[in-house]
């Protein structure tokens, strides 16, 4: 049975695509309106690298009232404000601390991408402004219901009908009963959502009229969710904004040295192109193609880090991160000599050259997918482990860590992510965009000798 062949031009289109794809993840699409840098799509330069490898700010954050009377919860909720606002800027890099007796809170975090002024009081200014807490008619802010001036208190408790269950304690002051108990009987089994500023923090489903001004949120999964909600419900309310005090605004150098990023770049350069010419020199047409494959995969990377698609920010870059990015690269290495050494056993049988390459992936195949999956499985839980306790991850995940106690660690989390989406660019380069190109390229008469592919020279 004669294998099905793939037709000349494929591996031009498929290499001319990841060639698109490297040049404009690595150096983007801007144009320039007098003084005015337009961009279309975000390249490496975008990037938000992390304090080890670029530097950072440290600010003392402290409320802007001396006459208010200050609870350590409202200090949680202040701090709450700061960690809500870092993780919407994709900034998974930081430091917080909460001194609750002097009544501050220290920051620190990275530089923004591109920052060339290195303005820590610019940097700072958007974290310290006080938070807009709105509960609004259905899953948009369209319909406003309620403000952060009708919260009275919240605070995490557990269910009256289920002592295993957490819920939010919902407390409202005068004006706010009569409008939740309007709302909540206009809304009879439909969503009131909950925001921070532009972020959805819950969207609870109406199955009672509120009259009393006392609600009672359901549906967290452990007593940190529960906590982590009416924090920032409680941080909306708080009569007070956080203002930054310039004396104490620090300029945290890398843990590396300024040119620790130069150094790492030129040296991932020459290791990459030297694991490129061991595969050509080994497996000839097979490492030509596989390096082709290996260029796409890590400019995937890039791109998912850059905020490259449209509407994800910059994701924040650190040694482990690059780490994680390197790591990939060796899978995906791994994914190609897999595939060679199976396509060298099918010539050793007698196979042609199509049925080599056919036969060859198709047996390396399982190795390979194991291989990954179980590699992405991995750097799931790492995400979800070590992430925020708002992202998707760290939710499913939320029941087993809970044993542990919250863990928030943007290093280890930047290596998980940066793992996961290698390893799934090397599932689609590795595997489909390397056999369609293969089987293209060996389509050329001047290329069709076995031994390119690793068949005996003589045969």
């Amino acid at each position: 049975m004669k294998s099905k062949r793939t037709g000349k031009p494929v591996f031009f289109v498929v290499f001319i695509l990841i060639l698109a794809l490297t040049y404009t993840a690595f150096f983007g699409i801007s144009n320039y309106y007098g003084d005015t840098k337009q961009v279309y799509v975000k390249g490496a330069e975008d990037i938000r690298w992390g304090i080890d490898i670029n530097g950072g700010v440290e600010a003392v954050f402290s409320p802007d009232k001396k006459d208010v009377d200050i609870s350590s919860e409202d200090m949680d909720s202040a701090k709450a404000i700061i960690e809500t606002r870092l993780v919407n800027q994709n900034i998974t890099d930081y430091e917080i601390f909460a001194d609750k007796n002097n009544h501050q809170i220290i920051v620190r975090f990275p530089w923004a991408a591109g920052e060339s002024d290195f303005d820590a009081t610019k940097a700072v200014q958007e974290l310290g402004e006080t938070a807009r807490l709105t509960f609004c008619e259905g899953e948009t802010q369209d319909k406003v219901i309620l403000t952060g001036s009708d919260v009275k208190d919240a605070y995490a408790g557990s269910d009256p009908e289920n002592a295993t269950q957490f819920v939010v304690v919902l407390e409202l002051n005068s004006s706010g009963t009569t409008k939740f108990a309007e709302a909540t009987k206009r809304l009879m089994n439909q969503t009131i959502s909950i925001w921070m500023d532009e972020t959805l923090l819950s969207a609870p489903t109406v199955n009672a009229v509120i009259t009393d001004g006392n609600a009672i949120i359901t549906g967290m999964a452990t007593a940190d969710d529960a906590t982590a909600l009416a924090q920032k419900i409680k941080a909306g309310a708080l009569p007070f904004a956080l203002t930054v005090d310039d004396s104490k605004l620090q300029v945290i150098s890398p843990t590396l040295g300024r040119n620790a990023l130069n150094v790492m770049l030129i040296a991932g350069s020459i290791a990459f192109g030297l694991i490129c010419l061991l595969m050509i020199l080994r497996y000839r047409m097979n490492g030509v193609v596989a390096s082709i494959a290996l260029l796409g995969q890590l400019a995937g990377s890039i791109a998912c880090i850059s905020g490259y698609f449209g509407g994800v920010d910059s994701f924040t870059l650190t040694i482990p991160g690059i780490a994680g990015i390197i790591l990939s690269i060796g899978v995906g290495v791994d994914c190609n000599v897999i595939a060679a050494e199976r396509i060298k056993d099918e010539f050793e049988k007698g196979k042609t050259i199509d049925g080599s390459i056919d036969s060859g992936y198709k047996n390396s195949l399982s190795a390979i997918i194991d291989g990954n999956v179980t590699i992405i499985i991995v750097s799931i839980v790492l995400m979800g482990a070590f992430g925020t306790p708002d992202s998707f991850l760290a939710k499913i995940f939320a029941p087993l860590m809970s044993l542990f106690g919250t863990q928030i660690t943007g290093t280890i989390y930047s290596f998980g992510y940066t793992l996961l989406v290698g390893t799934i660019f090397n599932l689609i380069m590795g595997i489909l965009a390397s056999k369609l190109m293969l089987k293209s390229i060996s389509q050329y008469k001047f290329l069709r000798k076995p031994w390119l592919y690793g068949g005996k020279k003589n045969a």
